[in-house]
């Protein structure tokens, strides 16, 4: 055979090589360049594009298909880490936390920034999503941060230091354990009113919030039929702490400039459970609430 038609012949053999490659490429990386998004990737705004749109989205944002940040699910964040001294509690007795934040280095932390009026806010919360509290710890000259806690029921609970270092806002977590069979508890269904501990009546208004997307949370207090205004808690008309049903994941939420009001983005659909503090006639008060978080 002349070299003519071998050539022709190889060449037909490696545009069919080739053309193969490019459709198994095309099937294992559907982002790949070259290749069409999918119609689930253009809907999520993150498919390659042409390139006059690539040239367009040069001038978006950069975090504006980006999920809201989840915090609150690790020991360790921000180059940071929370270790806990006493993890082990007893049931129903006074008991004092005590935990030190560590940097990278492995030195214990001790400059923290002022948030809400506090340098260092820790909840403890059980796995179930019941038994939550707000505690404002000590720091002693060592940096470690101790406060004293009384857990009613058995358990597993969630540690939750929240706090801010070097201007950057940072959640740690970590476990509690308190000995004795748990009787864990249903999530309560989503009710618009709920009531205080210490018997105050509130009610929730939000305009059913979307994932992703900053809804704002209004909260009316009323005693005895009479509405109620509330005094400065926390430098706010009060202070909320909002969970995800599940990992328990904290979000951060920020309060309006009037009423008992906060924005909050929450990063997936599904429950959370939002525990609200405020204070009136020098009392905190703590009423929680379900909330349902659609698409």
């Amino acid at each position: 055979m002349s070299a003519g038609p071998k050539l022709a012949g190889f060449a037909v053999v490696l545009a069919a090589l080739f053309g193969g490659g490019a459709l198994a490429g095309g099937l294992i990386d559907p982002d790949a360049e070259g290749s069409a998004p999918s119609a689930a990737t253009e809907e999520a705004g993150h498919g390659h594009a042409s390139s006059a749109t690539a040239e367009e989205e040069t001038t978006t944002p950069a975090d504006a298909d980006e999920a809201p940040e989840v915090h609150g699910l690790a020991v360790a964040d921000a180059g940071l880490r929370v270790e806990v001294e006493t993890p082990e509690l007893r049931r129903g007795r006074e008991e004092t936390v005590r935990f030190r934040i560590v940097g990278d280095d492995g030195r214990t932390v001790r400059d923290f920034d002022v948030t809400h009026e506090k340098r260092m806010h820790l909840i403890v919360v059980r796995r179930d999503l019941t038994g939550f509290q707000h505690l404002h710890p000590q720091m002693a000259a060592d940096g470690t941060w101790s406060a004293p806690a009384e857990l009613a029921d058995a358990g597993s609970y969630r540690l939750f230091a929240d706090f801010s270092h070097e201007g950057e806002a940072v959640t740690l977590a970590s476990d509690l354990r308190v000995d004795g069979p748990a009787d864990l508890q249903a999530l309560p269904a989503p009710e618009p009113t709920a009531t205080s501990d210490g018997g105050y009546d509130v009610r929730l208004d939000a305009d059913a919030p979307r994932a992703g997307v900053e809804t704002e949370l209004r909260f009316s207090i009323t005693r005895d039929g009479e509405p109620v205004r509330t005094e400065p808690y926390l430098g706010a008309g009060g202070h909320l702490v909002a969970l995800r049903e599940g990992d328990l994941a904290f979000l951060h939420v920020h309060p309006a400039d009037d009423g008992v009001a906060f924005g909050a983005t929450f990063p997936s659909e599904g429950r959370y459970r939002l525990f609200l503090q405020f204070q009136h006639e020098g009392r905190v008060q703590t009423v929680a609430f379900t909330q349902e978080v659609g698409r």
